[in-house]
């Protein structure tokens, strides 16, 4: 008995202490499991606290598109270019759980308050209004047969059994039946269609254009009623300025257009936000364009909005300040319109339909005027179009031809010529040559337009004065490692080619100046072409062709002494205007950009500018007649080039002759940089006169008139640049441009 006692307590025991142990072991595993909770929380809070808090900002706050101004666009004086103006506007937000019954029922209330322009609505939004309200009877114009066809193809998924047979259904619909819709149903549809063109949080502009008082104050007595739409300003781009290059924008019924729309969407924009389409509004879009509102959205468990909460309040575009003078662009626009016009009336001009002239500081790549005239022709028969009233020709402007339209340059690339020529050992400063008929086997002679026949000696110096064709002609043959024998043919190695185009593209011809505007061209090499007394042509600028803006950038690259600035026409970023009277603070101005420096050594490039010097007032400087009492002491050089036209009248080429001028002055410290060219201002057969030269001297002399006019007007003591009237009284509006 007693042992079984012992026995029995000592099996209880160890019962005990077998509970015990497990007892520890599962408090230990707690205590880890426990110490293991506290770690990761300690690892979520605080390590990864931060990227965790960002990740919820980023799917709370959220950028909402409040219409903020578009910066605006000044001249370098100040002038207002471009300018935006307020408009009332009435937006509908679609929330994330909203359904599309609600956003019916929401736009046939608006379509009872605005009205709604209905031209936008497409065949497909009136074939879903269709399905909409014949959703129970859909299939009553189905052909059967197809039905089953599509409902009975198994090698269709079903996805795609879906997509065939909602197409089936929307084909079969008969055009009666979208016809037949009322005026007011076309308004309701017209109203959704612009409510689902968005994403969810973003507002979406359903009336921005003519919204009457009355029918602000109607929707906005009722915006309890109208979840989602609300009552606002809206921004309407005015140009005050003809010039093309300011570029346009998009409309909000635009929107991005579909090329860019990745772009833009991954950018934050909105589907509806206008952007900008062509030149200077495009080039900076991203700082004209502004900074949207953030708001963080406050949901409840159903993931509805219950609350809104502004994060960041936006910003309106920063200003641009160009470089460009509207009140220079002006009048040389109205001189080149005019002598155009004039030039029209000549015999022989019946390709004739363009002008450009660009001015440049050479020191820091301004763009100070950038003209170009072109006769509007009438699309469907080409012929040159008429003013209804006047009968005259109808002139559009025609700036950016300037950057994206090539053409030969004739003799005013000589300096190129010869500074490629000392570069490469072809010839030295002070060498002479004779100026003679080039008598190629087989060919025409070719010859200088002031000696047909004659043998005349001359240096460097007096080849770029007098516009030597035979001083040029000959430093190819040695730049080609030939020596001319008359009446012999010619085999120049094409290394010759290369080299003298890798001179041109040193002073900026034949290659990209550079310029801060979209659709910039390099003009057109025709190295595929290259035979070998082309090298010749090539030499006298009568191969290549090179855009008026390569010209000038040429032309000022001998100005400052060797250096090829990057062409810009901005000048300064602002911030917006505080007072509207005075411009904003300075963000950034923008420093000149060297694209690189002339090999040539200075006494090289010296020498040139020296030669073009007497271009302007040497005894036989082919522009003295125009230039020799040019009081601004200035050097150039004349051009012209025997090139064709086409005709797309008739739809063949003709011969004709482009006349070009390039120049700068004052001489020894430039302000200025410029060229002139006319394409096809004539053919041969009547061709007298090198028209550009004295256009040129023209538009010089009143860019320097108005330069003096203003250095004796008294300056506006401020902290701030005035912000002045525009030139032009007339206000272009987007719509209009559109």
């Amino acid at each position: 008995m007693k042992k079984a006692k012992q026995q029995t307590r000592s099996s209880k025991s160890k019962q005990r202490a077998h509970l015990i142990f497990r007892m520890n072991i599962l408090f230990f595993t707690i205590f880890l499991l426990f110490t293991a909770l506290i770690f990761r929380l300690g690892y979520l809070q605080i390590v990864k606290g931060e990227d965790y808090s960002r990740i919820l900002a980023r799917t709370e706050e959220v950028p909402v598109n409040t219409s903020v101004p578009r910066g605006r666009i000044f001249d370098s004086q100040g002038r207002i270019l471009v300018d935006n103006q307020a408009e009332r506007a009435i937006t509908y937000t679609k929330m994330q759980t909203t359904t599309g019954d609600e956003m019916w029922g929401i736009a046939e209330q608006l379509a009872q308050l605005i009205e709604k322009e209905t031209s936008q609505i497409t065949k497909s939004d009136l074939q879903d209004y269709w399905l909409r309200k014949n959703k129970d009877d859909m299939y009553r114009y189905v052909d059967k047969d197809e039905q089953d066809a599509i409902e009975q193809d198994e090698t269709l998924t079903n996805p795609e059994k879906s997509r065939q047979m909602n197409r089936l259904i929307r084909d079969s619909i008969p055009e009666a039946e979208l016809e037949s819709f009322t005026e007011q149903e076309l308004e309701n549809i017209a109203i959704y269609r612009d409510m689902v063109s968005g994403y969810a949080l973003s507002p979406q502009i359903i009336k921005g254009e003519n919204v009457t008082v009355e029918e602000f104050a109607r929707v906005s007595e009722r915006l309890n009623e109208l979840t989602g739409v609300n009552t606002t300003t809206d921004w309407r781009r005015v140009r005050n300025s003809n010039l093309a290059i300011l570029g346009t924008t998009t409309l909000p019924k635009e929107g991005i257009p579909r090329s860019d729309l990745n772009h833009y969407l991954a950018r934050d924009y909105s589907r509806n936000d206008r952007v900008g389409r062509s030149y200077v509004e495009q080039q900076y879009e991203e700082i004209l364009q502004g900074q949207k509102s953030v708001v963080k959205n406050i949901t409840d468990g159903k993931g509805r909005v219950i609350d809104t909460q502004t994060v960041y309040e936006g910003d309106p575009g920063k200003d641009l300040v160009l470089s460009i003078d509207t009140e220079v662009q002006a009048k040389l626009e109205e001189i080149v319109t005019q002598r155009l016009l004039e030039m029209k009336r000549n015999s022989g001009t019946r390709h004739l339909d363009r002008m450009f002239f660009t001015m440049m500081d050479p020191n820091t790549g301004e763009v100070i005027a950038m003209v170009g005239k072109i006769l509007r022709r009438d699309p469907v028969t080409s012929e040159f179009a008429r003013d209804p009233q006047t009968g005259g020709y109808i002139v559009d402007d025609y700036a950016f031809g300037t950057f994206t339209t090539a053409y030969e340059a004739g003799s005013t690339i000589k300096a190129g010529t010869l500074l490629t020529g000392y570069r490469e050992g072809a010839i030295r400063p002070g060498d002479v040559k004779v100026d003679e008929p080039i008598l190629i086997a087989q060919d025409r002679p070719k010859t200088s337009v002031f000696n047909r026949t004659g043998r005349i000696s001359m240096n460097d110096i007096t080849a770029i004065e007098r516009s030597s064709n035979v001083y040029m002609f000959k430093t190819a043959f040695t730049l080609a490692d030939e020596v001319y024998r008359p009446r012999q043919s010619i085999n120049f190695n094409f290394d010759a080619f290369t080299k003298m185009r890798n001179g041109y593209a040193q002073l900026g011809l034949g290659v990209p100046t550079g310029i801060d505007l979209p659709g910039e061209v390099s003009g057109y090499s025709n190295s595929d072409n290259d035979e070998a007394g082309k090298l010749l042509d090539l030499s006298i600028g009568q191969y290549d062709t090179y855009t008026p803006l390569q010209l000038t950038q040429y032309i000022a690259t001998l100005a400052n002494g060797g250096k090829r600035i990057q062409p810009r026409v901005l000048k300064e970023i602002r911030q917006a205007s505080e007072n509207g009277v005075e411009m904003g603070v300075l963000e950034r101005e923008i420093q000149p950009t060297v694209l690189n420096i002339l090999e040539n050594t200075p006494s090289e490039i010296e020498r040139m500018r020296s030669a073009m010097r007497r271009v302007y007032s040497g005894s036989a400087g082919t522009a003295r007649g125009s230039f020799a009492d040019f009081k601004y002491d200035g050097a150039g050089k004349t051009g012209t080039a025997e090139t064709f036209a086409y005709d797309p009248v008739q739809r063949t080429q003709f011969p004709t002759v482009t006349l070009s001028h390039v120049g700068f002055a004052p001489y020894d410290n430039p302000v200025v940089a410029y060229s002139t060219m006319i394409p096809w201002a004539s053919t041969r057969d009547v061709y007298e006169t090198n028209t550009s030269t004295p256009l040129t001297r023209e538009l010089v002399d009143a860019y320097f008139e108005i330069m003096e006019r203003r250095a004796g007007e008294e300056k506006v003591d401020s902290l701030y640049p005035q912000i002045i009237p525009s030139i032009s009284e007339d206000a272009i509006d987007e719509e209009d441009e559109s």
